[in-house]
């Protein structure tokens, strides 16, 4: 059984009616999937292991890699979940839970972690692993890096119950084990910040700290801004910028930044206010999460930079009412999106999916307690009852402004992330426009390079059926070349970002790029989209200087359990509805129709690729470019793509929008110059690719 709230209050929570108490009794329900298990207090903080192939300890490593692995699981499982336990205790310091004292269970384990190195939870200083792994590579970082952030946030969460509680001794031997750390080597990226709160924490107790490290890490991270509230990490942008930086950072200036590098957190504090203009409608009318980027298995997570801009002097949520209250709908959405389901938990605590359990997306660096990540977005209980984020009643913010059919589309130039608000069905879609992955990275392609992410549609993985002649040809919002001499597929592991113009958004897919190729050397699509009601328009133009290639292209996947098919033609316009329910029972209807380009719109039938149901469904279109050099084949393929989660129908309007389309090209194939759609209210969407090769960025 799912998370079901017995404490509500719809007046206060008209929405969701969670309260804060609510929020209390969510945690405790996910930390029972640990303490139910442990046999006693003694028991190590280590869960079920449900998966042994991708997550680590990964079997075939090394003996003393593995032996650091295992030292390193033992530590997320007691720093993750006490993301959720410190602020539990900060309430109620006698909290038990399966007969075990909370309090007692972490003073006991953060010493044997961090303080008592002949005990077999001992984590290991830097050094330690350095011998263990005998890796020769001397700035080589380690997983109790990130840990022992968590860590510090929470002996900060319950200090009272727990840092004060020890001894001095104690206190030094924790924090000589911190130190050591907080000095250490790290991934030069959102890392960084797990040293700078390492350092503030021992700050802010009195022990010293190397400023220099500190300043040069807190630069790189400023150097990292992208614009919009958004910071680069590696070549994308994903959730890192919301629960890493924009939650790290405002704490790191409560702590340290405010008094001892005043403009660096002014810096900081800047771009999370700039993240809170507009991040609220990064999630849809219920507080969906997207599933989009790397380490989906956190979650609800996302929610914590609400929570993080509450720990600055001047945050732009606790200046405005009506923005804390919506705020607080979305956290409580988002927790209820994955509480809510019966999959959510595998063996007592959060699975390695998104849902249940789907390996698809889970990564190499995760193990059975990485998903207690999504504990961060706990972390918002330690602002106390009577804080506006709890006393506001819940807000919808442009929802409850949107027409009916309105969509409002935000484009933030910075990180090139576009998103559109539908208010016909409550979604909202995100489109990347900077995205670089390996050729051949298939698992980066489905987690950054899909042409659109859908708040209720999460992605889905290649879709399987050995009885389909386009077995592997095909992916869910991606298109796929297959070179019809060889049989090879190339997918799009490059996309470029071109900018909005009219209401239109262009990028460029390259596929297989790579830098050893000139790009006249590369299969490329240019794309042009833009939203409707319930969906995206699409009217891409393929760049290919190699043929007979075909094309194919898949909606969101459809989760199938009991799927009713309709086939639908009007006008030279074809249709595939698929209506049915989600594994809960929730009502889903998706429908692609394609106009000119393609030569076939059929579904394909699959299992064990969905993040929400054993089978699915993935409606494609396909078509093929046969003859080299040959400009009276198809140049410009239109598609659209919709959904919604509410019972109801499409109207034929709704699957049929284009009214007219004018080409100016003489062979009407979309060859060059503006293409010109019309839709049957009478709106036109001009699509012009002119211009867009020096408008490319990354």
């Amino acid at each position: 059984m799912g998370y079901t709230p017995e404490s509500i209050d719809q007046t206060i929570s008209p929405f969701t009616g969670l309260t804060r108490d609510s929020w209390r009794a969510a945690g405790k329900y996910l930390l029972r999937g640990l303490f139910e298990n442990l046999p006693d207090v003694s028991a190590p903080p280590i869960l079920p292991r449900t998966e042994t192939e991708i997550t680590y300890p990964h079997l075939r490593d090394p003996e003393g890699a593995q032996a650091a692995q295992k030292k390193a699981e033992i530590f997320e499982g007691l720093t993750r979940t006490l993301f959720i336990a410190s602020v539990l205790l900060a309430d109620e310091p006698d909290l038990s839970i399966g007969g075990i004292s909370l309090k007692e269970y972490y003073k006991l384990h953060i010493l044997r972690a961090c303080a008592q190195p002949d005990s077999d939870e001992y984590a290991g200083s830097y050094e330690d692993m350095q011998a263990l792994t005998k890796d020769p590579d001397p700035f080589r970082p380690y997983q109790q890096t990130v840990e022992t952030c968590a860590l510090v946030i929470g002996l900060t969460m319950c200090e009272e119950v727990i840092w004060q509680d020890y001894t001095g001794e104690e206190r030094d031997a924790i924090a000589a084990f911190l130190t050591g750390y907080a000095h250490a080597n790290t991934v030069p990226q959102n890392w960084r910040l797990f040293n700078m709160l390492d350092m503030a924490f021992l700050h802010l107790h009195g022990y010293p700290i190397d400023e220099n490290i500190m300043l040069d890490h807190a630069q790189a991270i400023l150097a990292w801004y992208a614009g919009d509230g958004w910071y680069r990490d590696g070549h994308s942008f994903d959730y890192y910028s919301c629960w890493a930086f924009n939650f790290y950072a405002p704490l790191w200036n409560r702590w340290y930044g405010y008094a001892q590098m005043p403009a660096i957190a002014a810096a900081f504090e800047e771009h999370s206010n700039a993240l809170m203009k507009s991040y609220a409608s990064f999630f849809d009318r219920d507080g969906y999460v997207n599933m989009w980027g790397r380490s989906c298995i956190y979650r609800n997570a996302a929610t914590s930079a609400f929570d993080g801009n509450l720990f600055l002097d001047r945050s732009i949520l606790a200046e405005d009412p009506a923005a804390c209250g919506w705020a607080r709908r979305i956290c409580s959405g988002a927790l209820l999106q994955f509480l809510s389901r019966d999959d959510f938990l595998s063996a007592g605590a959060p699975s390695l999916g998104f849902y249940g359990q789907f390996l698809p997306l889970v990564q190499g660096y995760s193990c059975a307690e990485s998903p207690f990540w999504l504990g961060k977005a706990f972390l918002c209980l330690h602002l106390p009852a009577g804080h506006p984020f709890w006393t506001i009643p819940e807000r919808e913010g442009i929802w409850e402004t949107l027409p009916e059919n309105g969509v409002k589309e935000t484009v933030l130039e910075g990180p090139a992330l576009v998103f559109t608000n539908h208010r016909a069905n409550g979604e909202t879609i995100l489109r990347t426009g900077r995205v670089v992955k390996a050729k051949g990275d298939i698992h980066g392609m489905w987690n950054y390079g899909k042409l659109s992410f859908n708040s209720k549609y999460p992605w889905e993985s290649t879709p399987r059926n050995a009885s389909s002649t386009d077995d592997g040809a095909v992916e869910s919002q991606q298109y796929v070349l297959k070179n019809l001499l060889n049989g090879e597929t190339e997918r799009a592991n490059v996309t470029f970002y071109a900018g909005v113009r009219d209401g239109v958004l262009y990028r460029r897919q390259f596929f297989d790029y790579c830098l050893e190729k000139e790009g006249h050397w590369l299969q490329a699509i240019n794309l042009a989209d833009c939203p409707m009601p319930f969906g995206i328009l699409r009217a891409d133009r393929l760049r290919l200087f190699r043929r007979p290639t075909q094309i194919t292209l898949g909606a969101y996947g459809f989760p199938d359990n009991g799927t009713e098919i309709r086939r639908i033609a009007k006008d030279g316009a074809r249709a595939i509805v698929l209506k049915g329910q989600n594994a809960c029972g929730h009502p889903r209807c998706l429908a692609m129709t394609v106009w000119d380009g393609w030569q076939e719109l059929a579904c394909m039938e699959s299992r064990g690729t969905s993040p929400d149901s054993d089978r699915s469904i993935v409606i494609y279109a396909k078509g093929a470019l046969m003859r080299q050099y040959d400009a009276s084949e198809p140049y410009l393929f239109l598609s659209q793509v919709i959904t919604r989660d509410d019972g109801g129908d499409f109207s034929e309007a709704d699957l049929f929008p284009i009214r007219q389309i004018d080409y100016t090209d003489a062979g009407r194939t979309g060859a060059y110059g503006p293409v010109r759609i019309t839709l049957q209210n009478g709106d036109a969407r001009v699509i012009y690719f002119d211009g867009i090769e020096g408008r490319l960025s990354l």
